[in-house]
This record gives C-alpha cells, structure tokens and sequence, in this order.
C-alpha cells in the first residue's frame, strides 16, 4: 500500500481558552498547562457529511483522480446524526462515487484501522484505488459544563487516497476491552417492552488512565514496529502521533528520544478531532512541502476501546 493522496477540513468557528471562560470555571493558564491547546475548531452550521466530502475531493484532487476511479471507500466515524445510512453511503453519493462503502468505528485509532483494511483489500486484489475519510464530531459527545471534557475536543476531517505499492512497512492492531476508562453511552427509542434501566451519559473521560494508557501503548507498539522493521527512531523522518494532548505527545517523544521538530503538532490549533486527527496532520505536512519520496513516518493513535494502532510507512509523492 501506498498513500497517493491527503485532503483535510474544519469548520470555521476556533473557540478559544477565553472564550470558553466566558461560561466554565476555567482559565487559558489551566487548559493551556494540561493540553497544551489553545482553540480547537467546532461545527456550528456546518455539516460534517459536508466536511467528510470536502477532505475527498481534496485528497482525490492530490492524487490526480477522480470519484469515478475510486473502487471502495472507508470512513472512520464514532458518532454522527445520522445513525442509517452509514456516513460513507452519504459521502459517497456526494461526492458522486459508485463503489461500495463501509464504516468503521476505532474511535482515535481509526485512521491506522482504516489503513490495515484498504492494505488487505488491494493485496487481494479487490480495489485498485480506495478512498479513506474520517470525519469526527466529538464536541457532541461531550458536556459543555465539563470543563475536564469540553475543553479537550474539536471537529473536523481528514482524508487519504491509497494504492497498491511496498510503501507500508509494518503495521500493529491492538485492543484491550477498557469501557470504564473512555466512553459515551445514550439512550435508544423506547419500546413498551423495555424493562431494563437504560442510561444516557455524555462523555465520561477518566484522564490518568487514558494518559497512562495512551502513552504506555504508542511507545510499545513504536517500538515493536522498530524491532521489525530493523528501523531505529533515527531513520524516521516524522512521528505523526494523535493529537490528542500535548503531554502526552511530549510523553511519547520523550521515551522515543527524538527531537521536538520530528514530532509535529497542531493539536494546539485544532484540538482533539478523533480519527480525523492523523489524515489532518497528515495533510498539513504533505501540503507545506514537509515531505519528500522515501521519507520514513511513524503514524501511532490511541481511542477508546481501548484501541491503539501504529504503522511505519514510506512516502511516496
């Protein structure tokens, strides 16, 4: 497998740490010190279907292709307003596609769940071009009088368009049934035969485990892939790790040993977007000219699950 293409999308409305201390018991201090983040970007009259398509017809544009070429399209979604159709069957009729769909839902890690998908598919030989997109709205999931949740999530999507190539050296799976540690749980319609207590609760975050969880997990499984590979955190160019928290990310960087340019971040612009986050960045990189043919990345992400994936791929525009 081979990434020939990125694309990305956010909404236009960047709410602030001081906006946000208009109605929480908050300060920019507080937010920035256990974050790192300074606005994150939220869907007010957009629609994420809107922004999914978007990120697309950026990354098809990257790649020199059009819906028409494209053979299977993957979306990495948790929750959106629609529960049926899925997101991708939505995606795929605006952007005026004809292939089948599927979605997926990995939480954060999608994007590398996504990635293992399309490889198995193009190594048997059922696609030829396949269209990933991940697009997240956790900012719904959350309560905004939680200070400890809201302040950590933003909106968004991201996008990639893969094919068949050698340039994906490795990749890692994991999960480990963590439900108390991150989730959002709500209510189903009523039926008059419903006996059992049902409850609606946004989302619960219990922040030590998951920093805990989040940084013990991305550096095994960076590492194992190292020891695979041969590789050392020196042939890498970039670790593109989730966006999640800054300190984690420096967590992360920290056991790596590797200098703060080769850990690129902007989750201090845009907040944690879930699965979006890694194609974003993605995109962001590729867009800049940060990458060149034959630079080595380090993708690694972490979701509630508790799901983590990592792959070390090779760039190949």
């Amino acid at each position: 497998m081979k990434i020939i293409g990125t694309g990305s999308a956010h909404p236009k409305c960047a709410v602030t740490n001081q906006m946000l201390e208009q109605f929480l018991e908050t300060t920019d201090e507080w937010i920035t010190e256990r974050t790192g983040i300074k606005e994150r970007c939220v869907i007010s009259s957009e629609k994420l279907e809107d922004m999914a398509c978007e990120a697309a017809m950026k990354a098809l544009e990257n790649a020199n292709l059009t819906p028409a070429d494209i053979d299977f399209l993957i979306c990495s979604n948790v929750v959106n307003e629609y529960v049926t159709p899925a997101l991708s069957c939505i995606i795929q009729g605006k952007i005026g596609a004809t292939c089948p769909t599927v979605d997926i839902n990995a939480a954060c890690a999608g994007f590398i769940y996504a990635m293992d998908i399309a490889d198995d598919k193009l190594k048997a030989g059922k696609a030829k071009n396949i269209l990933i997109v991940c697009a997240e709205e956790p900012s719904r999931m959350v309560s905004w009088k939680n200070r400890s949740t809201c302040v950590l999530f933003g909106d968004g999507a991201g996008a990639a368009v893969v094919t068949a190539g050698d340039e994906l050296k490795a990749i890692r799976l994991t999960t480990s049934s963590l439900t108390e540690v991150l989730y959002y749980q709500r209510t189903l319609e009523p039926t008059p035969y419903i006996s059992k207590e049902e409850n609606f609760e946004p989302l619960v975050m219990r922040g030590r485990e998951v920093f805990k969880h989040a940084v013990t997990n991305s550096n095994r499984d960076i590492k194992a892939l190292l020891d695979q590979t041969g590789l050392t955190p020196a042939d890498i160019k970039y670790y593109v790790l989730h966006q999640a928290n800054r300190r984690i990310i420096d967590s992360i960087r920290n056991f790596l040993g590797v200098e703060e340019e080769r850990v690129p971040h902007n989750v201090e612009r845009y907040g944690n977007i879930s699965s979006a986050a890694l194609p974003a960045l993605l995109d962001e990189l590729n867009r800049a000219g940060k990458l060149q043919k034959g630079d080595k990345l380090v993708f690694s992400a972490f979701g509630a699950g508790f799901t983590t994936g990592a792959c070390i791929i090779e760039w190949a525009m």
